[in-house]
């Protein structure tokens, strides 16, 4: 077994929020292996060349990561699907009028289209990384390391220990669990909740927008949007005769005619 091999097989134990603190690290490895204490300078700098983050993004990270990364990759998620589930009371919300924000649902068979992020360099940048994200995603209660699949690679994985937020399915256990509801329920309130960071409906508008950008848009978020434009009254019906601009290229939800909104300033969500 090589040098590299043993640092991975250290590595493979440490949650990834620890593993950008060297005393957590250290520890860690001492408890594997005593003689681990006893490490050259090579063997340092090769953990920091290993210590690599890589974060999916599903909602806002897509169009707005706001973290300094190295790279980027459009690809997917096995096994799950995006859902409008999550209150948000500090951002897109308050606590009297909750947004309605994403989390991932468990779906057998599901995919879940999105963009990784890599984040390498050492443990002080990942560290960044890590509280810049543990802050903005406050209102999930999960993690987890899942595969990461690209296009025309759908058996294989292209990475594998991506990490995600995700939230307990529980309204009990976790108080930023809404559930599902009506799609005009939610509508409704996600054409009328804002917060700090803007109004919610403009997450959900970026959302589709960005989803169309990558090529991968998502009849439920296309539905949804088409829905909150209703409340808003932002719908214009076609005249007779008149063609109708296609929309989204993917999409099996009937096209409407939409009367174009302001360009959103879009800030941490």
């Amino acid at each position: 077994m090589n040098g590299g091999d043993k640092c991975l097989r250290v590595l493979e134990g440490i949650p990834v929020e620890d593993r950008g603190n060297w005393s957590c690290l250290i520890s860690f490895a001492a408890k594997k292996s005593p003689r681990f204490c006893f490490i050259s300078i090579e063997s340092i700098s090769l953990i920091y060349t290993i210590m690599v983050l890589w974060v999916f993004g599903y909602g806002s990270l897509v169009w707005n990561p706001g973290f300094e990364f190295d790279e980027s990759i459009i690809g997917f998620i096995k096994d799950y699907r995006r859902v409008f589930d999550l209150a948000c009371i500090d951002h897109r919300g308050t606590p009297e009028n909750p947004a309605r924000t994403l989390t991932l649902e468990a779906s057998k068979g599901g995919i879940c289209w999105g963009a990784a992020y890599c984040v390498r360099g050492g443990p002080e940048k990942e560290r960044m990384a890590m509280e810049y994200l543990e802050r903005r995603e406050c209102e999930y209660d999960q993690k987890a390391l899942v595969d990461f699949y690209t296009e025309g690679e759908t058996v294989k994985p292209s990475l594998t220990g991506v990490l995600i937020f995700k939230s307990t399915p529980d309204k009990e256990s976790n108080k930023y669990y809404l559930g599902p509801a009506p799609l005009e329920k939610m509508a409704r309130q996600i054409a009328t909740a804002a917060g700090p960071c803007g109004n919610n409906r403009d997450y959900l508008f970026s959302l589709e927008k960005a989803l169309f950008d990558i090529g991968h848009e998502d009849d439920y978020v296309i539905e949804l949007a088409n829905e909150v434009r209703r409340v808003l009254g932002l719908i214009v019906r076609p005249k007779k005769n008149l063609v109708v601009p296609h929309m989204p290229l993917n999409s099996h939800i009937t096209p409407l005619q939409l009367v174009p909104l302001p360009e959103p300033i879009v800030m941490d969500s």
